[in-house]
């Protein structure tokens, strides 16, 4: 019991911290490492590249409509938002990872990058919650 109650507290540890360079740098967010455990939109490698979140209406609705998207999920607590930056914590049953959106009004974009804290592979997991984000912020333009 004693072995199973520690090997629970270590998995549980398996949050991580967030890494201290997150964040937008000259209009662009933090590059993504070398493992295949991240995704951004302003990346070239084509592994690691999803398109970002296009928009039609007025793009401060288009990233308020965001913010209530991610607000409304219970994986996700927003830990930073500023009127053109979220920054996010995506909550798997053991593991945390970092989402982070950035508004581009002149292109009618909003950035995206999503990484895991630890591990080498999340085997998807950042780009399949990303496109669900992304089913679900084109639905909430649909909705009353």
């Amino acid at each position: 019991m004693a072995m199973g109650l520690l090997g629970l507290l270590g998995l549980l540890g398996c949050a991580g911290t967030p890494p201290a360079n997150l964040g937008v740098n000259n209009g662009m967010l933090t590059r993504c490492p070398a493992s295949p455990n991240c995704i951004a939109s302003q990346t070239e490698n084509p592994q690691q590249r999803i398109n970002p979140f296009v928009f039609t209406d007025d793009p401060t609705a288009a990233f308020s409509r965001l913010q209530q998207t991610l607000a409304s999920r219970k994986d996700t607590t927003i830990i930073e938002a500023t009127p053109d930056y979220l920054r996010v914590e995506f909550r798997t049953t053991l593991f945390v990872d970092d989402g982070e959106f950035l508004l581009d009004s002149k292109h009618r974009v909003i950035h995206v990058r999503s990484a895991s804290r630890l591990g080498y592979s999340d085997l998807g997991k950042n780009r399949n919650r990303m496109e669900e984000l992304r089913r679900e912020f084109e639905l909430s333009l649909k909705s009353p």
